[in-house]
């Protein structure tokens, strides 16, 4: 099998070398490459960074529902606290604190309309027991 080509091997032809080499003077190549030139443009923008930061704004669904979830386990037992705390003739100032961030964090949607329904029922609660307790 023989290989013709740049890489291949070929026979009968012989190298450019050797046909220099009866030559006793050394001399560089006769074309002089001229420096290439480029034009002083700015790099191109890899792309809008508002694009950028909008992709970084989406977020997942499932973790959106797991916040919201977790949003409204957080209401209820500050709930829970504020009706121990009641039972037991224990009112603390800083439960009515707390209600009220669990109240302000209940605002945001889950995208899951049975969920965004429970949740709202937790905040309407939460704002019954701030107006009681005259903080709303």
């Amino acid at each position: 099998m023989r290989i013709y080509g740049p890489n291949g091997t070929t026979h009968g032809a012989p190298a450019a070398s050797a046909r220099r080499a009866g030559s006793s003077a050394f001399a560089l190549p006769d074309a002089v490459a001229a420096p290439e030139t480029r034009s002083a443009a700015a790099p191109k923008a890899a792309g809008n960074i508002d694009a950028l930061l909008a992709m970084q704004g989406i977020e997942d669904p499932g973790e959106r529902r797991k916040r919201s979830v977790q949003r409204g386990r957080g209401a209820l037992d500050v709930l829970d606290a504020l009706k121990i705390g009641l039972l037991s003739g224990n009112f603390d100032a800083s439960t009515v604190n707390r209600l009220r961030d669990a109240a302000a964090n209940l605002k945001s949607s889950s995208g899951d309309p049975g969920l965004d329904a429970v949740l709202s029922e937790i905040e309407l609660r939460v704002e019954v027991e701030l107006a009681k307790a005259g903080q709303f």
